[in-house]
């Protein structure tokens, strides 16, 4: 990344000295999330999508269904394939070509998360066992990034899963017909697992950091959790974190759950 596009030093002192004193440049307490604006079917080729707005930070997240075979450890199983493409468009910080390890590194946590909260029923994605399964791809593309790509994924990720249709499939041809949906929904579960990352400032721990926070977090735990229980944890940065600011986190990100939900719930349920 060049330098030229990092948060400018004297910023990052402001931020810092601010937080100490329990304060963000735009008004939020160190556990309050910006704005969050969400807009169902963005997408007219996948099964399921949405755009989710947090503050200036955009994503689209887009579901789409296609017949696999099931992997050898799993062959009674469907399959999930998770992508991340962090466009030149949503920041001068990301560039066209191969992705790079941010936008595999999102990817791969958002995986986890849906993977380890068990929302998917794989086993009822199976068509014929060991031979034909439903793979599901969830994919996500940055639009803006003001910071916390990490939860606008997530959030993502779940609403455009609940909200997405099966594609119509020919038991004969054996192959799907895209373009006509049924009335089936995926088979998910009641709960929804939504990732809080948590980031450590100096002493500080807050969430839903802005482009320029977040330039200057010194660690950061993405946690997946629904109603109190967690499914998955990822963290980030080189800094250590005490166990008494892992037990912060988790409930901090336990009471984020709660007031995010509330926002999103229309939009699951």
């Amino acid at each position: 990344m060049d330098n030229f596009y990092t948060t400018p030093d004297i910023n990052k002192k402001r931020i810092k000295k601010f937080l100490d004193a329990g304060k963000r440049f735009d008004g939020r307490k160190l556990d309050e999330f910006r704005d969050i604006q969400i807009e169902l079917g963005v997408s007219k080729k996948a099964e399921g999508s949405c755009r989710v707005k947090i503050g200036k930070t955009e994503v689209i997240v887009g579901v789409k269904m296609d017949i696999g075979t099931p992997y050898a450890d799993s062959a009674n199983k469907g399959n999930l394939m998770t992508t991340a493409e962090l466009t030149p468009l949503s920041s001068p910080r990301f560039e066209a070509g191969p992705p790079k390890f941010p936008a595999i590194e999102l990817g791969r946590v958002i995986d986890r998360g849906i993977r380890e909260s068990k929302i998917i029923d794989f086993e009822k994605l199976c068509i014929k066992e060991g031979e034909k399964v439903w793979t599901v791809f969830v994919d996500i593309y940055s639009i803006n990034d003001d910071g916390n790509l990490m939860d606008a994924a997530g959030i993502g990720a779940m609403v455009a899963l609940k909200n997405a249709r099966m594609p119509k499939y020919d038991e004969k041809t054996g192959k799907v017909i895209y373009g006509e949906l049924t009335d089936e929904k995926l088979p998910l579960a009641k709960d929804i697992p939504l990732a809080i990352t948590v980031h450590k400032i100096g002493k500080n721990i807050i969430v839903d950091p802005t482009r320029e926070e977040e330039d200057i977090s010194e660690s950061r735990v993405t946690i997946g959790i629904s109603s109190g229980v967690i499914s998955s944890m990822q963290k980030g940065e080189a800094t250590p974190l005490t166990q008494e600011e892992l037990e912060q986190m988790f409930e901090t990100a336990d009471n984020v759950w709660n007031t995010i939900f509330k926002k999103i719930e229309k939009f699951v349920k």
